[in-house]
């Protein structure tokens, strides 16, 4: 198999974590790096879905920091684990619900597996620790079986 042109994921973090343009420039913007729509964990988004949800994280933290850890591609694959967070100033839909604003740091650990068709994602299946983030702000505890 002949290796793929190597995938820019900072330009892909960058339409997350950095403001976005107003109006139809923002649609634009993931237009060019992902398919419209795109399926994300089975579920189709368009452009403007993903702005919706860029606009939403962004509004979460202060600032959004960014780590990439790591980047495995393969052919039309790209694998990219990175930490994500800043300090919680609005709130965060995780999948247990909405946590309001804590004004601590929130860092979530995300792994992205993007499938590439003619070099912009059109699938991706993405898991987010967001059981550790909850549990680092004191927002979860487990508790153990029979103790309730």
């Amino acid at each position: 198999m002949a290796a793929a042109a190597t995938f820019d994921v900072e330009r892909l973090l960058r339409l997350w974590s950095e403001p976005l343009p107003d109006g139809p420039a923002a649609e634009a913007a993931f237009r060019a790096v992902y398919t419209d729509p795109v399926t994300v964990n089975g579920r189709e988004l368009s452009a403007a879905d993903l702005v919706a949800r860029a606009r939403a994280v962004q509004g979460t933290f202060e600032t959004v920091g960014r780590e990439v850890v790591a980047v495995v591609e393969d052919g039309d694959r790209v694998a990219v684990a990175f930490r994500m967070g800043g300090r919680q100033v609005g709130a965060y839909e995780t999948s247990a619900g909405p946590l309001p604003p804590t004004g601590r740091e929130l860092q979530l650990r995300v792994i992205d597996v993007l499938t590439l068709t003619d070099g912009r994602i059109s699938d991706i299946w993405m898991v987010a620790d967001e059981l550790g983030a909850l549990a680092a702000l004191d927002a979860v505890r487990l508790v153990a079986p029979g103790t309730r």
